[in-house]
Order: structure tokens, then sequence, then C-alpha cells
């Protein structure tokens, strides 16, 4: 049932435990809060105020506590930091600005989640983490930050969720919390991060890690697809069947209450609100920054990505045939870059999932594929590479022979070695017999040697009359 209009006061209601109010259309000011309340949910209404100062007071044994989607305006109080017991602290989609407070920093001793994404919040991030930290989500997607990622983040060994995108922060590649072996999910993207993304190891400690979103920063050098070769993209799911699971947060041991983690990745061309992230779902996003080089190769190991977006960089080169072996891709991106070469047709051969495909703006030359899925893409997929030619371009080939898959090592091999016995053994076994049925009776038969001369003889004469005489 749907409760529309203000609420009344809930401070009676001293017995209360649990208040879940989300999903209505309750409007006006946030109510006193009942005095003994655990779980409280009012997300999703229309509350149009500022959060009162005092609403610590109200949270002393509150464990889970979310305002998220409302039109709550202010800034954060203070008082929020007095809630000691809190774990789970939603303040997203609001208007809240002013700085994060230092105290809700110190708090993640205890805190594990805390979500402020989509406000218009200001300032640094303190750089208090503590030594001890509990924070498993810290997402302050879309505000208005400032400075670098603090590196007493590193402390936050049990972090499965950071999420800093869309804000103003200006640092290098955060290196420094590569021995989070728990991380999931790293989203970066639209700050102004510098220099390479290349950490200096053969190896990352990263095992977990399925979502990479870096897009529309300012990393320069070559892509080093070692940082991002993690158990979770390796894994091929043709051979290992995950458990499916959702990427949560447990309020309390052995409770029923979850926090779904909730973030934004850009797919297919437009951005898609992940409410519940399954532990299957692999996507990299390195569009719009200032890479450069050739793909790597070892990016056709990366066997369980859906989403891969390499666009508007300036890799050069051709493009790599090891992608076709990424056969559970659904959306591929290498749009404006410096590509060069044919189309290879082991993309469009192993690709057979694939619903988004844009290599438009390049330098592509030669027929497009016309097998499996590449037969359904139009023409903007391809736009931009004058030496491309066939459907669904205006260009005809020159040669219209369908392609074929390029021969492997081996069969190369093969083939060599028949071609070989057919030129070089047929025509000397030709000759050794032409040998023997033709010259061999003439020299050692001598019977068939006179019909021989003689049957010649008789030809000449025919031809010839006058040697009769």
């Amino acid at each position: 049932m749907t409760r529309e209009g203000p609420l009344l006061n809930l401070s009676n209601f001293s017995v209360l435990s649990v208040l879940d109010l989300h999903s209505n259309q309750l409007e006006g000011e946030l109510p006193v809060l009942p005095p003994f309340a655990t779980y409280l949910d009012f997300s999703k209404n229309n509350f149009n105020s500022a959060i009162p100062a005092s609403i610590g007071d109200s949270l002393a044994v509150a464990y889970f506590f979310s305002l998220s989607s409302n039109k709550f305006h202010g800034s954060i109080p203070l008082s929020l930091c007095t809630a000691r017991f809190l774990q789970v602290l939603n303040l997203s989609n609001n208007t809240l600005n002013g700085t994060i407070p230092q105290c809700l920093i110190e708090m993640s001793k205890n805190l594990g989640v805390l979500d402020v994404r989509r406000n218009k919040l200001s300032g640094t991030i303190s750089d208090i983490f503590p030594g001890i930290c509990g924070l498993q989500t810290l997402n302050l997607n879309g505000n208005l930050l400032e400075g670098v990622v603090p590196r007493s983040l590193a402390n936050c060994i049990n972090l499965v969720v950071f999420d800093i995108g869309n804000n103003h922060i200006k640092d290098a590649f955060p290196c420094y919390l590569m021995n989070i072996s728990k991380l999931h999910v790293l989203i970066l993207r639209s700050n102004k991060f510098y220099g390479s993304i290349d950490c200096g190891r053969t190896s990352v400690n990263w095992p977990m890690l399925q979502i990479v979103d870096l897009a529309s920063n300012k990393f320069t050098g070559q892509l080093q697809i070692k940082s991002f070769s993690t158990k979770a993209m390796l894994n091929d799911e043709d051979k290992v069947q995950p458990v499916l699971n959702h990427i949560q947060f447990e309020v309390l041991k052995f409770s029923q209450f979850y926090y779904q983690d909730a973030i934004t990745v850009t797919s297919k061309g437009q951005d898609l609100d992940l409410v519940k992230i399954l532990n299957i779902f692999t996507s990299t996003d390195i569009s719009c920054n200032k890479l450069e080089g050739p793909i790597p190769e070892e990016i056709g190991e990366l066997k369980s990505l859906y989403i891969l977006n390499l666009s508007h960089n300036a890799f050069t080169n051709s493009i790599p045939p090891s992608l076709g072996n990424l056969s559970h891709l659904e959306s591929l991106d290498l749009s404006s870059n410096r590509l060069t070469g044919a189309i290879p047709m082991q993309l469009a051969d192993g690709l057979t999932f694939l619903s988004v495909l844009n290599l438009s703006f390049n330098q592509l030359v030669g027929q497009i594929p016309q097998i499996k899925q590449f037969a359904t893409f139009l023409e903007n997929s391809y736009e931009g590479n004058k030496g491309l030619c066939g459907f669904p371009l205006n260009v005809e080939c020159k040669y219209d022979e369908p392609r074929l898959l390029p021969p492997t090592f081996e069969e190369t091999q093969a083939k060599s070695w028949i071609w070989t016995d057919w030129n070089y053994v047929s025509a000397e076994l030709g000759f050794i017999f032409s040998f023997w049925v033709v010259v061999g009776p003439i020299m050692y038969w001598k019977r068939w040697r006179i019909r021989y001369y003689r049957h010649v003889d008789d030809i000449l004469i025919k031809i010839f009359p006058q040697l009769n005489l």
C-alpha cells in the first residue's frame, strides 16, 4: 500500500524495532523517530527538508538508516556520528551540500556502508580512515569532491565497492589500493586522474575485480592488461560454473536484512543503473583517455568479459584476432582510435553474443565480414573508415569473394607438406614411370626395339614418300 502526505510523529512507538516505509509518497519533514528502532528505511519518498540536526539522538541503537532518493537538502548533520552502532548509512540521491564530516570517516571502523552518491557534496575526503576499517562499500559518485584519493583508504582491506566517479578528483592511479584483495568494483570515471595505469607489477592483488571504469580521465601510456587480468575476468564460464550471487552487505550477521549495492555503468552507449550487481557481470571501460600503442594481444584471455570499451584513445596497429576469444562479449567499442588493417574474421566467428559493435572512425581497410552477428550491424558501426567496403556501407569491394578464416599454423604446415608431395614427389614418380614404359623396352627388349623402329619408319615414309626411294 502506498502512503501519501506527511508522516505522523513516531516517537510514541517506543517498542518499534523495524520501520520500513520505502517507496511511498511521504512528504514534508522527517518525523521524530522511534527511540529504539534498529532498522529505519525512508528511501524513495518525497521528503523535502533538511535532515534534523539532532537526528543522531534517535539512532542510539540503529544499525541501518536510509534516506535515499528523497529531496533532502542542507548539510549532513554531525550528530549522525553519535550513532555508534550504525552499519549502513545511505543518504544517496538527494541535494545535500557542504563537506563530508570527518567524524563519518572515523566511524568507518564499524561502518560497513557509506553511500552519499548523487548529491552536491564538496571539499576533500579526509585522510583519516582508521587502521581497522570495516568499510565494504564507499560510494561517493556524482558529487563535487576535489583533492586526491586518501592514502589511508588502503586500511579498508574489506572494501568491495569503491565508486568515486563523476567528481573533480585530481590524482594518479591509486596503486596503493592494490592490496585490497576483496575489491569487486573500481569506478574512477569522469575525474582528472592522470599518468599510467600500470603499477609496475607482473600481477595484481585484485583477484575478485569484475567492474573497472576508468573512462573520461587523462590516463596516458600503453595499456597493460595484466593490471586487470583478474580471476573474475579470466574464468571461462563454459568450464567454471560460479554460484550466482549479488554483491551485498549483510546487516548484522545471521540477520534477514541486506544492503544491495547499486552502481551506474555505461553499457551499449547508455547509462545503466545496476541495482543488483551479479558476481558474474564483468565490464572494462577505459574510454576517453590518452592511451596509445597497440591493443595488447593478451586481452583475449579475459574470457568472462561482457562489456569492453576502449574508444576515444590513440590505439594503433591492427585489431588483435584474440578478441575473438571473448565469447561472452555483448558490447565492443573500439571507435575513435587509429586502428589499421582489416577486421579480423576471428571476431565475426567468435563473438556470437555481440549485440553492440562500434569500430567507427579508425583507419580500417578491406571487406566487412558477413557472417554470424556481423551481418546484423548497421552502417554507423563502421563509418569513418575510408578503406572499408561491403554491406552495410555503400562501397563495393573489388573482390566479392567471401573471406575465409586464415589458416592456423598447424593447418598451414599440413597443407604445405601436401603441396610438396603432389608437386615434387608425383613429378619424380611420373618421370620414372615414363622412362620404364617407353624407353626401357626399347633398350632392353630386342623384338620390341625392331618393331618400334619399323613402326617409326612406316610413319616417316607416309609423311615423307621420298624417303622410300
